[in-house]
């Protein structure tokens, strides 16, 4: 399995998403504090590389959806989350 190294905002955004539940992408801005672009760029990348994914399934979130779109973390990138939040 390879290591994963997130940024700062993609590490925020993924302790706003949590390991056990959806959230929505207004509740995830409200946690992170960042624009909504920013959130949703910052979205976009971790769905590209497979570590969070849409509720509906989409490949990616326009700025007009992402307030009221669900979002959760691939199951299969959990252990390797948990370990890149506690190194950043």
């Amino acid at each position: 399995m390879r290591q994963v190294k997130l940024t700062g905002r993609e590490a925020s955004v993924v302790r706003a998403i949590g390991f056990a539940e959806s959230m929505l992408g207004a509740e995830i801005q409200d946690h992170v504090r960042m624009e909504s672009e920013d959130v949703t760029d910052t979205l976009n990348s971790l769905m590209a590389a497979g570590f969070v994914e849409s509720i509906p399934y989409a490949e990616e979130v326009q700025l007009a959806e992402m307030p009221v779109t669900a979002f959760e973390l691939n199951p299969a990138y959990t252990h390797e989350l948990k370990r890149a939040l506690v190194r950043s």
